[in-house]
């Protein structure tokens, strides 16, 4: 520091290091998913969908549309409560609290929809190798439908606390500057490109899981500061919800999970109602199958997704056994931090707390 100015930046991450790349190597291949999504622990069924299309793009195995589509407005409703999160928590750093608390109430809604799902509201685990662990039913339907009946009114609520405010357009204006190159030096996806003038999104780009059955923009701002990338997350909510809309009208009939019970074993029915039991009596059918998992062939895979910070891929070797040679990630929060001194450097110390709250990192992700 040079009074107020900082004059060196230096991340140091690791702090929260979870091991989960070496972890996964000990797992069979369905246990994995309890483990990868507490990495970006505010969107943990967009981690889920990374890693089992990494799986079944091994497996050549052709998730069922219905599966497909629940997979979509899942992640969608995951990107809508991880902005939430980033809203909330980046106004709170400039002291506007009440932003903080009208996010996380609308929020709340959204975990109380996964909690009613999958019994866990920040970790779900409703992925399965080859689709989903069940099916939905009409109730849960309806309570997705009433949340997005009432989320645009939501969003304008936010709009209009933040968006012209003269406190948070003077902390966010003109702070914490890239350009499209710098994105491009430091490999920086997401809304941070975006908010440089690229439409880069995976979604677009390389669909996966249907997204190309769907119509909605990819959002940019070309100025590159941190009120750019505000402009593109706002917007990317009400596409969010324009995308589980259309998922929610258009949801087609039929199974959730490929037929092929050598990869999905034990199908079970969702025990919806209090004290169901969450699996059927007979051994045979739940402990053996989950305990020995599955052989995936030898090979290599690479995919990645569109997760609420940006290009998330799982890489996946295969030796042919039941468990993960290898599991690596590219996350995009550790190539967010990595430019943090880029923005932070020959800035005031306060508009370090701005451009870290702009980048929006989350540390599981950066440690893993």
């Amino acid at each position: 520091m040079d009074g107020e100015t900082i004059v060196k930046c230096v991340p140091d991450v690791g702090f929260l290091h979870t091991g989960v790349e070496k972890q996964s190597e000990f797992r069979i291949f369905h246990q994995v998913f309890t483990l990868i999504n507490r990495l970006d622990y505010l969107s943990g069924p967009q981690e889920e969908m990374g890693y089992s299309l990494a799986v079944e793009q091994l497996l050549g195995v052709e998730v069922p549309k219905r599966a497909q589509y629940l997979r979509v407005l899942l992640c969608e409703l995951s990107r809508i409560a991880s902005h939430l999160v980033w809203l909330g928590t980046g106004a709170l750093e400039v002291n506007m609290s009440s932003v903080f608390m009208y996010c996380f109430d609308t929020r709340e809604k959204i975990l109380d929809i996964f909690e009613q799902l999958a019994g866990a509201r920040f970790f779900p685990r409703y992925w399965r190798i080859g689709g989903l662990a069940w099916d939905v039913n009409e109730d849960w339907l309806q309570q997705v439908k009433n949340f997005l009946k009432i989320f645009p009114d939501r969003w304008k609520e936010y709009h209009d606390l933040v968006t012209e405010n003269p406190i948070w357009l003077k902390r966010s204006k003109g702070i914490a500057k890239l350009t499209l190159q710098d994105c491009l030096d430091y490999s920086l996806t997401g809304p941070i490109i975006r908010g440089c003038g690229e439409p880069y999104d995976l979604r677009r780009v390389f669909p996966y899981s249907s997204y190309q059955d769907f119509e909605f923009d990819i959002p940019t701002q070309k100025e590159g500061d941190a009120y750019a990338r505000y402009l593109v997350r706002m917007e990317e909510m009400r596409q969010s919800w324009r995308i589980a809309s259309q998922a929610l009208e258009r949801l087609p009939e039929g199974q959730v999970k490929t037929e092929d019970t050598k990869i999905t074993p034990g199908a079970l029915p969702r025990p919806w109602g209090k004290n169901a039991s969450v699996m059927v009596p007979d051994r045979r059918i739940t402990a053996a199958p989950l305990r020995e998992g599955i052989k995936i062939p030898d090979g290599a895979s690479y995919h990645a997704i569109e997760s609420s910070r940006g290009e998330l891929g799982f890489y996946v070797v295969s030796d042919g056994s039941n468990k993960p040679y290898r599991v690596g990630l590219r996350t995009p929060s550790f190539m967010a931090i990595q430019a943090l001194p880029k923005v932070i450097e020959g800035g005031l110390l306060a508009d370090a707390v701005v451009a870290i709250a702009s980048f929006d990192p989350v540390l599981g992700d950066v440690d893993r």
